[in-house]
């Protein structure tokens, strides 16, 4: 009879229940996946906003990036049942189901748990500055930090390790980490490098569970796509992950909604204005925000959340300092909405795959501005204002962790081939940019809604390499 003590479930408004093994009833020197939830490093991402800043836009948009993560590992559970024998069948070598199940709901669990203040916001502007990123963190975090207790785990809730099986705290970091050509991802064995397109593919456990959440939690859509569908017809071939011909509807409309949620929700023109001002708070306030280097500082680091952060700018107003009092006057700004920039006008400019978008005008936020000041009237040339380039890659080209990951399976050759072969595919936009000019009044939307066109219209003729 199974064993309902070692299992516990939490109710989720996406997925429904979630199962994860409990600490109870477990054999001596086992770790069941509950330490890990419980965790400091994984408990810290209930004060970590899963969209980083649009919940200031969107009331109900409030979930964390803990919710996340359990969801995603309950994706990764269905992924195993989904393609486990395929993966079997392609690599004889790979390890038993329970150890495939427990290291993809390990990666699903901790794949954030580098993540900072306001998720990959916080990348771009304090974590650039060291050259690394949430997962040059995260994986520190596995291997360093959770490494002992990862190689504890033994069991799912479905399905358990061999005898002879130990799990590796490095392959988890190795499934949460974007693909490189580096001689340790060359060095991994292929079933693990085919498991992660789970992680870094054109869909994983990761956007499966965001896309669906943050649908449901913005309100744009209870049921965005058609999840089982598009897991039913996905299985590895020796190509690699591949849907069958019969999935590709599904699989077109998961990324039709993808798409639409980063056109509606994380590129909204007031998400982008608080992100403008954000970032210039970021790169005012430097120093104050934190020590240094993640890397060099973890156990401050696993304090530094959202929470932590906004208190600690909403007392800069009292302090003696005068820099940081000025500092915290206009954090408060953020703080209650007082937005300095508005949105004057915006045009969307789409690239297919015989365009470069490294050579276009559209390429930088700079050269776009360049090009506005010239086209402006000369009364209006140093009006201050501000381009945003909002962009999203609707499907992978030849490039990017996304890239040759993924592949369409057609019954009547027997054979998988390239999803780009296919026609309805790649009559898919590669990508497109939001451009976005922001003032910090509308008085002059006329004129820079006439500039931004004349540029869209190629009445700018100097390229991005004369900017």
């Amino acid at each position: 009879m199974k064993s309902f003590s070692r299992e516990s479930l939490v109710h989720d408004a996406v997925h429904g229940y979630l199962s994860f093994t409990a600490s109870t009833d477990l054999p001596a020197g086992e770790t069941a996946e509950e330490v890990l939830i419980d965790h400091p490093w994984v408990q810290r991402l209930r004060q970590i906003h899963q969209l980083q800043t649009a919940w200031w836009v969107f009331p109900t948009a409030e979930h964390t990036r803990f919710q996340h993560v359990l969801g995603a590992m309950h994706l990764a559970s269905r992924a195993t049942a989904s393609l486990y024998d395929s993966l079997r069948e392609v690599c004889p070598d790979c390890p038993s189901r329970g150890y495939v199940e427990c290291l993809l709901r390990l990666a699903a669990l901790l794949h954030d748990v580098g993540h900072g203040p306001f998720g990959h916001f916080f990348d771009t502007h304090f974590l650039a500055r060291y050259g690394i990123t949430h997962e040059t963190i995260g994986a520190r975090i596995i291997v360093d930090e959770l490494g002992e207790l990862i190689r504890g785990v033994r069991r799912t809730p479905q399905a358990q390790l061999a005898a002879d099986e130990e799990l590796d705290a490095r392959q988890v970091a190795c499934l949460m980490t974007r693909p490189s050509a580096d001689a340790a991802a060359a060095e991994a064995p292929r079933w693990l490098r085919l498991l992660r397109s789970l992680f870094s593919g054109l869909y994983t456990v990761d956007n499966l569970d965001f896309v669906l959440r943050d649908a449901y939690m913005s309100g744009y859509s209870v049921r965005a796509f058609d999840l089982e569908r598009l897991l039913h017809y996905s299985f590895f071939t020796d190509e690699g992950l591949a849907i069958h011909e019969r999935g590709l509807s599904s699989l077109v409309r998961f990324l039709g909604v993808r798409a639409e949620l980063f056109r509606t929700v994380y590129f909204h023109r007031t998400v982008r204005a608080i992100d403008l001002g954000l970032a210039d708070l970021f790169a005012a306030s430097g120093e104050h925000l934190f020590l240094g280097n993640p890397l060099t500082h973890l156990a401050e680091f696993q304090r530094l959340t959202e929470w932590s952060l906004l208190i600690d700018v909403g007392r800069w107003r009292q302090a003696d300092d005068l820099v940081l009092r000025e500092l915290g006057r206009q954090w408060q700004d953020l703080l209650t909405r007082r937005l300095r920039w508005k949105t004057a006008c915006e045009r969307t400019i789409f690239f297919d795959p015989q365009q470069s978008e490294h050579a276009s005008l559209f390429s930088r936020d700079e050269y776009v501005e360049q090009a506005v000041r010239r086209l402006l009237p000369s009364a209006l040339a140093d009006l201050p204002l501000r381009v945003d380039l909002a962009r999203h890659v609707h499907r992978p080209g030849t490039r990017g962790p996304a890239a040759g990951q993924n592949y369409l399976y057609e019954a009547t050759t027997g054979r998988a081939r390239p999803l780009n072969d296919h026609e309805i595919f790649r009559r898919l936009p590669m990508s497109w940019r939001i451009c976005r000019i922001y003032a910090e009044s509308n008085a002059h939307d006329r004129e820079l809604a006439a500039a931004l066109d004349a540029l869209v219209a190629g009445g700018d003729s100097d390229d991005a390499t004369n900017m």
